[in-house]
């Protein structure tokens, strides 16, 4: 090989291995010290009865029941911090969206907006499948907004209170990493 060719790999080489040592081993040791891990624990209340109901079949089979695969539900939901009083809503849908009879699994998308207190104006989004016949549920945070902005990591669920005829409520924790140069 010609001296011009090992010149040519000996800088392509060095730039590579320079930038991803140098530049991207920065950005990720800075990451990691902006980044603020954040613990909420909260409650969650489906209501499918009553004059008022916080979440209302909009899509599914015909005569299907809140079970039947497909059957839709959009949510307006209350959070609480213990049961009671609101502090925000639980904003999406969530379809049913396991086939087998044997299991009843969620798909869930919703955000958590925060409308009281410290988090007023902030949301966490939550996208994945939540099989509720388990003890405890586990979902991927996405995203969120203000406080919550760029967030990552997950929500446990668990059904505190659960009836016949589908009202529920859940108690939600969550984790998540937060970019602290954003407030």
């Amino acid at each position: 090989m010609s001296s011009f060719q090992y010149f040519t790999l000996f800088t392509l080489y060095s730039t590579i291995f320079y930038s991803m040592d140098g530049i991207e081993v920065r950005k990720i040791i800075k990451s990691q010290q902006t980044e603020k891990t954040s613990h909420l624990h909260f409650f969650f209340h489906d209501i499918l009865s009553g004059k008022n109901p916080s979440a209302v079949r909009i899509a599914g089979p015909l005569n299907s029941t809140i079970t039947t695969f497909g059957a839709t539900m959009m949510i307006d939901d209350a959070l609480t911090e213990k049961q009671e009083p609101t502090f925000g809503r639980a904003q999406g849908l969530y379809s049913v969206a396991a086939q087998r009879d044997h299991e009843f699994a969620l798909l869930v998308v919703m955000n958590f907006a925060f409308v009281e207190g410290k988090y007023k104006g902030s949301t966490i989004s939550i996208l994945g499948r939540n099989p509720v016949l388990n003890d405890v549920r586990e979902m991927p945070i996405i995203g969120g907004t203000g406080l919550f902005r760029f967030a990552r990591g997950y929500a446990l669920a668990h059904t505190v209170r659960f009836n016949p005829i589908g009202d529920a409520i859940a108690g939600f924790g969550s984790t998540m990493m937060i970019d602290n140069t954003l407030r």
